[in-house]
């Protein structure tokens, strides 16, 4: 673990899940950085590091989508695989009340409420991924299989 970072409430759950991660912390002004600045700043392959994405489907259940920072989220097939007519993005006003995260540091483990989670099948092409810590600048390094497990997600291709 990277000296002096508190745990959050992610790394909480994933070390009550028994699960082996590794943290990175990256310089921040307080405000979100996006995942290929991300990348660029811990000096790794940008399709490694996966961006967090909170949705809204038809019904008004709110679903998970992470995925690689380069790609975009193919709302199509999203809302494919989790049985909706259509998902929209959930606005930047509502991430907060809805997942107790922040833009910039919304973990897809340790939300206010479990939504359900898909992970992009892209992630499987990786021994390890890295993802928010659920704070801004603090990230953590884990295996996909451990990430699925602790977000009781599912792999799909969404991208």
């Amino acid at each position: 673990m990277a000296k002096g970072v508190p745990k959050t409430n992610a790394m909480r759950i994933l070390d009550r899940e028994g699960v082996e991660y590794r943290v990175h912390t990256y310089p921040h002004d307080g405000g979100a950085v996006d995942g290929m600045r991300v990348a660029e700043l811990l000096g790794t392959d940008a399709r490694r590091i996966f961006k967090t994405l909170v949705t809204q489907g038809k019904s008004g259940q709110h679903y998970v989508f992470v995925i690689p920072a380069p790609a975009e989220l193919n709302l199509k097939a999203a809302a494919a695989c989790v049985d909706e007519k259509h998902v929209e993005m959930l606005h930047v006003k509502d991430l907060l009340p809805t997942t107790g995260y922040v833009r910039g540091g919304c973990s897809p483990v340790g939300m206010k409420k479990a939504f359900p989670t898909v992970i992009d099948r892209s992630a499987q092409d990786f021994e390890t991924i890295i993802v928010s810590a659920g704070k801004i600048g603090v990230q953590v390094e884990l295996a996909p299989g451990d990430l699925s497990k602790a977000a009781n997600a599912k792999f799909a291709e969404i991208t």
